[in-house]
């Protein structure tokens, strides 16, 4: 084992603090994470450690005081994510991806890319007319998606945004609810309206879809239309019959711009129903001008418990379907012989 060393790294005492985190918790993930001891004095640190470890270190705190430096408040997710691009030899990644902003929400705050599957994501939606964004929870595909649309229709690209989602339940059955058609549908599509207000604005909003500038409507709801001119979401396409789906690809008209987002670890279908974005997945993965940019549990940008969930649930799949398969080559195994006559 090499001999260990101590290297000192310059750190102002502001940008300090926002690293570090509240009462030094991003300092102990990253001591933890890296075996190295990091020691904050007079506007620089000093890291011991092994060399490798130190090296890693020092080019991730010169990553994030860059981030610091640029406005951004470092979260746990930062770190976390930041580290596995050091392990990589990535960290310029995490750079280029600060450097892209979308646009920026009703109160001002830039919405921009915070990981190398979603800056992959957002360019696939700019050079392609269909993408598909396929990935777990959390990971910003539909919340990216409706910034880009946002930013296009801003842009004066396209002429409306038409928002869409199958309206199913998630494993409960709610009922009839009350109201119009438009209270009944309205808490399916509750998450787009919750973006939207976001980014654009309440006011913004209401007035726009007044015009019917911004429409959003239960998938049922597209058949037999054909959409020119318009940036199209279709979320949770997981949820959606293979012939839903290709009654939703083949509305597309001149001038638009399609995502369809989805998680195919979470079909709320009935039991033997096959889902239209696996079926779309196979059909269409080599045509032009469609993208299928796959999100993984690296690119979860909510709470990094969140994170250890979607990976704790991929661990598991993956047991299940093995002992799915031991089993049934055991019952082919032990089923009996057709003699043959």
């Amino acid at each position: 084992m090499a001999k260990p060393i101590i290297s000192v790294f310059e750190l102002p005492a502001g940008e300090a603090q926002n690293i570090f985190g509240q009462f030094d918790s991003h300092l102990k993930e990253i001591e933890k994470k890296l075996s190295v001891s990091i020691i904050p004095r007079d506007g620089e640190v000093r890291i011991a450690g092994q060399p490798e470890k130190v090296e890693q270190a020092v080019k991730l705190l010169a990553m994030l005081r860059t981030l610091s430096e640029r406005g951004n408040a470092i979260t746990d997710q930062q770190i976390t994510y930041s580290l596995s691009l050091i392990e990589e030899e990535k960290q310029k990644k995490m750079l280029e991806i600060d450097d892209e902003i979308i646009i920026h929400t009703a109160l001002g705050r830039p919405v921009k890319p915070k990981t190398v599957g979603q800056m992959e994501y957002t360019d696939s939606i700019r050079n392609n007319m269909i993408t598909f964004g396929i990935g777990p929870a959390g990971t910003g595909k539909t919340y990216l998606a409706m910034a880009m649309a946002i930013r296009a229709f801003r842009a004066e690209e396209v002429s409306r945004i038409i928002l869409t989602r199958p309206a199913i339940e998630a494993g409960e059955k709610l009922g009839f609810l009350p109201g119009d058609l438009q209270s009944k549908i309205d808490p399916y599509l509750r998450p787009l309206y919750d973006a939207l207000y976001e980014i654009m604005g309440a006011e913004a909003f209401l007035k726009n879809s007044e015009k019917g500038l911004i429409e959003v409507a239960p998938l049922a709801y597209m058949r037999g239309r054909t959409l020119d001119h318009a940036f199209i979401i279709l979320d949770e396409a997981q949820n959606t019959t293979p012939s839903q789906m290709k009654m939703f690809l083949t509305r597309i008209g001149f001038g638009s711009r399609v995502v369809v987002t989805g998680d195919r670890t979470q079909k709320d279908l009935p039991t033997g129903t096959t889902s239209g974005l696996d079926v779309a997945m196979r059909v269409l993965k080599k045509i032009d001008g469609i993208g299928f940019s796959e999100l993984t549990s690296k690119d979860v940008v909510r709470h990094p418990l969140v994170q250890k969930i979607v990976e704790a649930y991929e661990e598991y799949e993956k047991k299940e379907t093995g002992r799915s398969k031991v089993r049934s080559a055991q019952v082919r195994k032990d089923a009996p012989k057709r003699v043959k006559r």
